[in-house]
């Protein structure tokens, strides 16, 4: 069988790291994506070749349509037709809504939703011509219960729960699946650099009593992009230790 590509934007942060290395264990040929002028592209690049991995990154912004569409049609051409789309770039502009800027809604919005449509639209098409693709949308619990200071986040991630389901519709008969993965609180380098005290008082609140682990995120992005999973679409997987139930 032909070594199957993904791509995977938002590759160099702390989740994306995760699903490009889990990917890539899984026998994928995996293709990242970073924002343009980020700093950590250079050590990204080296820690994963310490790793023994081979992973290209591609720098555009998902956020704007004809950058994301010259990017896949590039990828496409260097490396291959994109069999696993791992949408998770995302952005945080947290604000209470009355202190809320409309910058900090657009950014979120942009970068969190609108994304989905500038990456995917170039590469669905082409999965439903070739029978077979993969589409991971990385929502987020807060996405699925709201949260206070976060109306855009949440809007942006609720909205990426109702775009997966859309398009898996549309999708059924091609051989294209599309779901999404809900994460709750990931033991990140984002997440572990929060005050001790402030982030036991958030482990608190979650039942399993712990943190997730970013391996956890990828482990599931490998069952949805496998062959296995072709009976599931359209769903939303909540992984988030028990802290919202649906």
């Amino acid at each position: 069988m032909t070594q199957r590509i993904a791509l995977v934007t938002g590759a160099v942060g702390g989740l994306g790291t995760a699903i490009c290395k889990s990917l890539a264990a899984a026998g994928v040929r995996v293709v990242g994506n970073f924002f343009p002028g980020d700093p950590a592209k250079d050590a990204w690049v080296e820690a994963r070749k310490a790793e023994g991995l081979d992973i290209p990154l591609y720098g555009f912004d998902v956020s704007d349509y004809e950058q994301c569409k010259a990017a896949v049609e590039s990828i496409a051409a260097e490396v291959g037709p994109i069999d696993i789309l791992v949408n998770n770039a995302g952005i945080t502009r947290d604000k209470f809504f009355p202190k809320m800027e409309k910058g900090q809604w657009d950014a979120v919005i942009a970068t969190n939703l609108t994304s989905l449509f500038n990456v995917t639209h170039t590469i669905s098409p082409k999965m439903a011509e070739r029978g077979f693709g993969r589409i991971i949308n990385i929502s987020s619990v807060n996405g699925v219960k709201g949260q206070a200071g976060q109306t855009n986040y949440s809007a942006a991630k609720a909205g990426v729960i109702g775009f997966t389901k859309a398009l898996a519709a549309e999708l059924a008969t091609k051989g294209v699946t599309c779901n999404a993965i809900a994460p709750g609180y990931i033991g990140t380098d984002m997440v572990m650099a929060i005050k001790e005290e402030v982030r036991n008082a958030i482990i608190d609140t979650v039942p399993v009593k712990r943190l997730g682990k970013p391996e956890e995120i990828g482990a599931a992005v490998v069952y949805l992009s496998s062959d296995l999973a072709g009976y599931v679409t359209g769903a939303t997987l909540n992984v988030n230790g028990g802290l919202y139930y649906q």
